[in-house]
């Protein structure tokens, strides 16, 4: 079930204050940080927004004047970052709950995205769980439909998404998709997808992580012509973020850093009009083999599309 959050339904009272940082530190967190274009009159998705990158990357999008759809599991975390956003008087922000290890709840996520907005330019995939859950534990889950869970979650529940978006973003080109992956990159094992056997949440994370970037290539070779574009990155490595620290993996990078990366990926206009690629922060850079493998893009678009219903 969807819960939307306008600034009728959020009373203002200043900048709330989420892991450390208001909004307007957040925004003026790094001096060398990307200089955003106007975002005026644009509309953006970002998916798990309620913490950490997501939430970071949120503020700095409507920062520059865009209004913001947010994305998250938890209600009172979406209504701090739209109270947040409201606060900056500049694009302002809709909240809607969804939970990705559903399908049924990405299409009604979608659905309920396509009833209130006309327009969509900017589709920043970045929700997605570790190798890791909160409690240390790295074993093997599945999804609400039956799917290994992280699989599901960071990959097939964005998949699903931007395919039911897709038109809305072709009409409102020019548009720009980001898939927000990863250095952890492990080839697909078609005859062993959901990891059936020899189980690791490390493993599992990497494999997810590479089918966004093969899934991004798809995207940028179908959208040719159409000005929408689609790259992907690895914003920073080990980001101070829960997902880090639930790996018990020491913090290197700022959340700051990787939503700058994110932003510059998704606005600048150095890329205007250029699709396909991946970078690693803001360096253009090879993903793993299997990404430029027309073959195994070919199996995992069929394995999707069957999995998924679209």
């Amino acid at each position: 079930m969807k819960t939307r959050l306008t600034r009728r339904s959020v009373l203002l009272s200043g900048a709330a204050m989420l892991g450390g940082l208001s909004a307007q530190r957040l925004l003026a967190a790094e001096t060398n940080a990307t200089a955003l274009p106007s975002l005026a009159g644009k509309t953006v998705l970002v998916t798990g927004s309620t913490d950490g990158l997501g939430r970071a990357v949120a503020l700095k999008l409507a920062g520059a004047g865009a209004h913001v759809i947010v994305h998250g599991r938890n209600r009172e975390r979406g209504a701090a970052v739209v109270k947040e956003i409201d606060a900056l008087n500049k694009g302002g922000a809709m909240f809607y709950a969804a939970d990705f290890a559903s399908l049924a709840a990405v299409r009604e996520f979608a659905a309920a995205i396509l009833k209130d907005h006309r327009q969509l330019h900017l589709l920043i995939n970045n929700a997605g769980i570790g190798s890791a859950d909160a409690d240390g534990g790295k074993d093997r889950e599945v999804s609400a439909d039956g799917f290994e869970r992280r699989f599901a979650v960071n990959y097939l529940s964005g998949f699903l998404l931007t395919r039911l978006l897709l038109p809305t973003l072709i009409a409102s080109a020019p548009a720009r998709i980001v898939n927000i992956a990863s250095l952890a990159q492990r080839p697909i094992e078609f005859d062993d997808v959901m990891l059936e056997r020899d189980y690791d949440g490390g493993r599992a994370y990497s494999q997810s992580k590479l089918a966004q970037i093969l899934f991004t290539q798809d995207l940028a070779e179908e959208l040719k012509g159409t000005r929408v574009t689609a790259n992907s990155l690895h914003p920073a490595t080990y980001m101070d973020t829960a997902m880090v620290r639930d790996a018990g993996v020491t913090p290197r990078s700022t959340v700051e850093q990787g939503a700058d990366a994110v932003v510059y990926v998704a606005t600048s206009s150095d890329l205007d009009g250029k699709s396909g690629l991946f970078f690693n922060g803001k360096a253009e850079m090879r993903a793993n083999a299997q990404a430029y493998d027309v073959q195994a893009r070919a199996r995992l678009r069929e394995l999707s599309t069957t999995l998924t219903g679209v």
